[in-house]
C-alpha cells in the first residue's frame, strides 16, 4: 500500500511538472508569435513602442496606464476594434494573433523592453 501511494504521488508530481513545462513553452511561443504579428502589422506606426501618428499615445507603460490600456483585455479591444486614428484589425487578424500581440505589447511595456 505504501508503495502504491508513493507511486501515485510520483505520477502526480510528474504530471504537474509536465503541464508546467507545456504551459511555459506556450507562453514563450505566444510572445514570439506576438512579436511577429507586431512586426508585420503594428511596427509601421509603433516602431520601438512609439506612436508616429499621436506621439503622446505610445506603448510605454506610463502611457498605457494613462489611457487605461494597461491590460491584455484593453489591448485586445483596441487591436480588435481600433479607436480614433488606429484602425481595427479584428477582420485582418485571428483571435490567437490578437491575443499574442496584446501579450507581447504588454510584456514589452512592463519590462521596459521597447
Amino acid at each position: 500500500m505504501k508503495f502504491l501511494l508513493s507511486l501515485l504521488f510520483t505520477s502526480i508530481l510528474i504530471l504537474f511538472s509536465s503541464l508546467q513545462l507545456v504551459f511555459g513553452q506556450n507562453a514563450e511561443v505566444s510572445l514570439e508569435a506576438g512579436e511577429q504579428v507586431f512586426t508585420a502589422n503594428c511596427a509601421g506606426c509603433h516602431i520601438g513602442g512609439n506612436n508616429v501618428i499621436v506621439p503622446e499615445k505610445t506603448l510605454k507603460i506610463d502611457a498605457l496606464e494613462k489611457y487605461s490600456k494597461d491590460s491584455v483585455d484593453a489591448i485586445v479591444n483596441q487591436v480588435t476594434n481600433g479607436n480614433n486614428s488606429m484602425p481595427a484589425f479584428g477582420a485582418k487578424l485571428d483571435e490567437n494573433e490578437i491575443q499574442s500581440v496584446a501579450n507581447y505589447v504588454l510584456n514589452q511595456a512592463k519590462t521596459d523592453s521597447w
